[in-house]
């Protein structure tokens, strides 16, 4: 075996032109399939990770029946029980406590309703880095009577720093909730649907002013280990019993994961035209290679050597060739993928407006998970094993007169 190896190692180097070539091809396919299969993860991954961080959590934690209504009146309090049950948790990293609720923003002559959100400064900066969101002014602080605006809703608005905003709304047990604001920042923020809507007030101002004292529409929960949802949620829901909803991120962002469940079934056909062009690619290579040396088997077989032996060193070859192209594919593609993870392509023009019109954010993030270099390089070996086939068969049932001929 090890004399067969040999041979096929030295085999693949004595026609580097030819052997290049295949490399190349196997090579193209690794990087191809690599870039899309990243893009596309990476896109998923981005649309969860902001629909988490900025709005539901991993879990979250709510009254009973509050789902359903988004009524302010399906509210509970924070008690030491709940507390307690979530700091034992090791795998919650943040726990996020609001107090949400909808009303009519107006700065006098434009008026637009708006999601106002309650929340502790200072926990959500930590989470969410707001601060450093901030395009215009300051980020709140727990004592402000003051509310920051996202970009979008300040330019419907037209308001600036410094500028009043009235909130009119329907407070706890239908009180009149109604006050006038300081704008003190204006952020911008990931996701378009809050970036044209949102106003951030501190807990506490967020609680008097819908009279709503200590009361809490939600608990958001961040987790260390996302892969634990399953077990972390029925940690919660034991713990608390049946007057409270927890609910994981996939079941509050239906919409959400449909659309990318959808979205990734046109990606895996993309992926498998893709691979059916590859392999025809790396199939007219090993061909070509198969009938330029048809006569060098000819002249292997004529010496001795068994046609069982000389299709080993062919299969030898070809995973020589394929294990090398695939090696330098994901040498060369890693730094690109790990280099585009860590700064997005932006877009602009119309797609960046589409993408924006279905609640998206205008860039191309890329995942560098390792399970897609093992997926893309084992499909692309198993594109590299099926083209040796051809010549597998060339040899079986070789004429070794009319290939001396030839």
């Amino acid at each position: 075996m090890n004399t067969l190896i040999k041979m096929a190692w030295r085999n693949i180097w004595r026609n580097k032109k030819r052997t290049f070539l295949t490399m190349f091809s196997i090579f193209l396919a690794v990087f191809l399939s690599l870039f899309t299969r990243s893009m596309q993860v990476g896109s998923y991954a981005n649309m969860i990770s902001n629909a988490v961080k900025f709005s539901t959590g991993y879990i979250q934690i709510h009254a009973e029946g509050f789902w359903e209504n988004k009524s302010i009146n399906e509210t509970f309090t924070e008690s030491e029980s709940l507390n307690t049950l979530l700091d034992k948790n090791l795998n919650i990293t943040h726990r996020i406590p609001r107090l949400e609720s909808f009303a009519l923003a107006s700065s006098g002559p434009h008026t637009k309703g708006t999601l106002v959100i309650g929340t502790i400064p200072e926990l959500e900066n930590d989470l969410n880095k707001y601060s450093e969101k901030i395009i215009a002014g300051e980020y709140l602080t727990s004592s402000d009577k003051s509310i920051l605006v996202a970009e979008k809703l300040a330019e419907f608005l037209n308001v600036s720093v410094g500028d009043s905003l009235v909130l009119l709304g329907q407070g706890y047990r239908g009180v009149t909730a109604a006050s006038q604001y300081l704008v003190k920042g204006i952020f911008k923020i990931p996701v378009p649907q809050l970036n044209n809507q949102l106003v951030i007030l501190p807990l506490k101002e967020s609680q008097y002013f819908y009279a709503a004292e200590n009361r809490l529409t939600s608990i958001s929960l961040m987790l260390e280990d996302a892969e634990m949802l399953e077990e972390d949620i029925e940690y919660v829901r034991s713990g608390l019993g049946d007057n409270y909803e927890v609910m994981p991120w996939q079941e509050m962002n239906r919409e959400m994961v449909q659309s990318i469940e959808a979205d990734n079934v046109g990606g895996v056909i993309m992926l498998g035209i893709l691979y059916i062009v590859i392999g025809f690619g790396v199939f007219g290579t090993v061909m070509m290679m198969t009938m330029e040396r048809r006569k060098e088997f000819a002249v292997m077989i004529s010496v001795g050597m068994q046609k069982i032996r000389l299709l080993q060193v062919v299969a030898w070859e070809t995973i020589f060739i394929g294990a090398v192209a695939i090696l330098i594919g994901v040498i060369v593609s890693y730094p690109l993928l790990y280099y585009l993870s860590l700064n997005p392509i932006p877009l602009t023009g119309e797609i960046a407006v589409s993408m924006e019109a279905f609640g998206a954010e205008p860039i191309l993030p890329f995942s560098i998970k390792p399970i897609i270099f093992v997926n893309q390089t084992l499909s692309v070996m198993a594109i590299a094993v099926a083209a040796v086939l051809y010549p597998l068969s060339v040899i079986l049932k070789f004429d070794m007169l009319k290939a001396m001929r030839s």
